[in-house]
């Protein structure tokens, strides 16, 4: 594996979700994998589980970890090519993921859209500089499109409390005091169908994502509706991919409630952190003992311990 950048770069889902649930029962099992081999973690925005999950997960393998702010921490970087270097930006993409592949063996990337323009933000660029110009291998700690990492982790969360095969999963929208993008939601749908499950996606109109994401899924507009039988239901804050960037909704009633919940199938509640409370969801739903949401950060652990993994053993 060279590249972690969304679920298609896994060519074979069930091992490497084996791979990750072994894991989490022996973290240290391969501790010497990552002996004498570095892993930077290169975060042009916050994070807190991220950083924290990833550093944990390359612990268990025996990985050193360089982790860098750029843009507080470091020069402020330009990524476009051909321009003249007089703003701001001290240093260019190509110079430092050049030096970051000659200090680091995996190169762990967090880097947020613009939400300004959907082409650009959609190329990824960032991501892909990184790789041409570093030559290392590449895992997205978040990016415009997906959250590869926290898919991952949902899904291994789904699979261990999954009550039936097929279990019924609901993306709900959830209200918001600002624009956010679509990569959780992109990433949580992504790997929802790749792992087979009933995926029903529901948002006010004007919401859809990316068909890219999301097909095979069933798409409702009527939260109730959508709720009806679910086993699992994920709660998130997406703008607009149609009018990029946009709020077009601002209606609170789509916030999770515990009535709301009463009409699923007992179901669980999921959220990826961090949680607006009493916005997205109220903390009765948030506090049960259905609420998984620190099942799922405690899971983004293994989930990048198993891709970390898998690119040390191709090395």
């Amino acid at each position: 594996m060279n590249q972690f950048f969304s679920a298609d770069d896994v060519s074979d889902f069930s091992s490497l979700m084996e791979d990750a649930l072994a894991l989490k029962q022996h973290p240290f099992a391969f501790s010497d994998l990552g002996k004498g081999k570095t892993l930077g973690l290169v975060f042009f925005n916050p994070s807190l589980r991220t950083r924290l999950s990833s550093q944990k997960a390359a612990h268990h393998l025996g990985l050193h970890v360089l982790s860098i702010n750029v843009n507080q921490e470091g020069w402020v970087i330009e990524t476009q090519d051909g321009v003249v270097m007089d703003g701001v930006a001290g240093e260019h993409i190509k110079e430092a993921a050049g030096v970051l592949g000659q200090y680091c063996d995996i190169i762990g990337i967090r880097c947020f859209p613009s939400l300004k323009d959907r082409e650009t933000d959609y190329r990824e660029e960032v991501l892909h500089k990184f790789a041409r110009y570093s030559q290392r291998p590449i895992i997205s700690l978040e990016s415009a499109t997906g959250h590869p990492l926290q898919g991952f982790a949902d899904v291994m969360t789904i699979i261990e409390r999954q009550r039936r095969p097929k279990p019924k999963v609901v993306l709900t929208w959830a209200p918001q005091v600002k624009a956010l993008p679509q990569a959780v939601p992109n990433s949580f749908a992504q790997w929802t169908l790749k792992a087979g499950f009933d995926l029903t996606i529901v948002h006010p109109k004007g919401y859809e994502l990316d068909e890219r994401f999301t097909r095979g899924a069933t798409i409702l507009h009527d939260q109730d509706e959508a709720l009806a039988g679910a086993d699992f239901v994920y709660a998130k804050n997406w703008s607009s991919y149609q009018q990029y960037g946009q709020i077009l909704c601002e209606d609170r009633s789509w916030t999770i409630t515990e009535e709301k919940m009463q009409k699923t199938n007992q179901g669980y509640f999921m959220h990826c952190l961090p949680v607006r409370r009493n916005l997205k969801v109220t903390d009765a739903v948030l506090d049960s003992p259905r609420s998984l949401v620190l099942q799922q950060a405690h899971n983004r652990i293994f989930a990048a311990q198993a891709v970390m993994k898998r690119m040390l053993e191709s090395m």
